[in-house]
């Protein structure tokens, strides 16, 4: 979950429009649910999505209560934020969550299929008053997962110490609560999982949400990625649900491709929600998990052969993205990271500057002229690791600019020629050179006023 940190003070008048949100919520979340259910209860061909081993989930009738207990975690949520914009920001996490799910409730209904024993007591009274209103339908995604990982996200960040630990416990206990009660099947948890994350992604709180910060891109090479990543996610989707049992896991691959897919068409590196501090948003590593695991074994497959970084000249150094145990072992004090789609653990660093760039495609003269600066200032606080996934095309380019930059190269060439004797794997297509000749064109006298 989200990591604790020092947390801003609070802004004043922040309970009025946290009890309006919630008078807004809550009346929108029980009317929406109850449709759901009552759409469902009028067809006759709603499925089910079980597996054998589910018939062995223990029944634990005391889980009722930490399944109970996230309405009141709903309603108290609204009062931690403390700035208006972040209210807003969790209030359409809320939202979010109930138009995604009760969404999938309409287009794909499910019922759960097994029989609870008879209870009676307080525990039996709970389970009759939830069953006056939660009928057996509305389960994939599940909608009480996907708002437990909003609501975990947003109490965690509010914890400290024990009551972090706390909050942790209890979150988990109504996590498997949901199968314990016999409210849903297992499908239904990772899905809403899913569904939870995804509108953490759309609404963080430390950048505009991607809804509204992306742009169609003109660059043909990052359509022709897009449409790939678009036709992988489009192979998972299929063979997840041609192959049903475990071949649903493929969901998951199929949504991460997705989203890259939108990285590449309309987002740019903002998709990857790369932090300041190297790290890509708690949101981002879960629902790009499959897709960040096969980009971490490509960057150590390709460079098995060579991991080491090389030096090029003045103690700046060319290679791949370091594991934290490779960078605390070497004499590196600054880092430079190129890679959009992999975190770095920058602690213990002197100093340290993301500039994120797409895999596989070339940078603008914008991007290789911040890239230059940022060499020539890092350099300054000593040895300094400019780092990409590979170490081969993105922080190559970056160095490439800064030669040029500096007046160390005066062509493309000869600065591709001098990396290349550090590092002969480097790769620099014509779209990487076009974009360094800019450079070129800056540092000539008909450039200079």
């Amino acid at each position: 979950m989200m990591a604790a940190g020092v947390l801003p003070a609070r802004e004043p008048g922040l309970l009025k429009p946290a009890v309006l949100w919630l008078l807004l919520l809550a009346p929108l979340f029980f009317s929406t649910y109850g449709f759901a259910t009552w759409v469902s209860a009028q067809r006759d061909d709603v499925a089910s999505l079980v597996f054998d081993w589910e018939r062995h989930m223990p029944f634990w009738a005391w889980t009722i209560v930490p399944y109970w207990s996230i309405d009141l975690l709903y309603g108290f949520s609204l009062l931690l934020p403390r700035s208006r914009d972040e209210l807003k920001r969790h209030a359409l996490r809320l939202l979010s969550a109930q138009v995604i799910a009760v969404s999938c409730f309409l287009l794909w209904p499910l019922r759960f299929t097994f029989a609870r024993p008879e209870l009676d007591g307080v525990f039996g009274w709970l389970f009759e008053v939830l069953a006056g209103f939660d009928k057996p339908f509305n389960q994939a995604p599940s909608l009480h997962i996907a708002l437990l990982v909003v609501l975990w996200v947003c109490y965690a960040r509010h914890s400290q110490g024990f009551w972090r630990w706390l909050v942790h416990g209890w979150f988990g206990l109504i996590g498997v609560s949901v199968l314990t009660t016999y409210q849903h099947h297992f499908v239904d948890v990772p899905t809403g999982a899913l569904a939870g994350w995804l509108c953490v992604w759309l609404w963080p709180l430390d950048r505009p949400s991607p809804l509204f910060s992306g742009q169609p891109t003109r660059d043909p090479r990052r359509r022709q990625l897009a449409w790939r990543y678009g036709l992988g996610a489009a192979l998972m989707a299929v063979a997840a649900f041609t192959w049903g049992g475990t071949g649903l896991w493929l969901i998951w691959p199929a949504v991460a491709l997705l989203l890259v897919a939108l990285n590449y068409a309309l987002l740019g590196v903002a998709g990857f929600q790369k932090r300041e501090d190297g790290r890509l948003s708690p949101a981002a590593r879960w629902l790009l998990a499959p897709y960040l695991a096969a980009a971490w074994i490509n960057s150590r497959l390709w460079t098995k052969n060579h991991p080491q970084p090389d030096q090029v000249v003045d103690n700046v150094w060319l290679g791949r993205l370091p594991t934290p145990a490779q960078l605390q072992d070497s004499p590196f004090v600054a880092v430079l990271d190129l890679c959009a789609e992999l975190s770095l653990d920058s602690r213990g660093l002197q100093a340290y500057q993301s500039l994120p760039l797409l895999d596989l495609c070339a940078p603008s003269p914008e991007q290789c002229l911040a890239a230059a600066q940022a060499i020539e200032r890092l350099r300054q606080q000593g040895p300094l690791l400019v780092c990409c996934a590979l170490g081969y095309s993105r922080s190559a380019t970056a160095i490439a600019a800064w030669l040029l930059h500096s007046g160390r190269a005066a062509t493309v060439d000869a600065a591709v020629v001098q990396i290349q004797r550090a590092r002969p794997q480097i790769v620099l297509q014509a779209a990487h050179r076009q974009a360094l000749q800019t450079l070129v064109h800056a540092k000539s006298p008909a450039h200079v006023q």
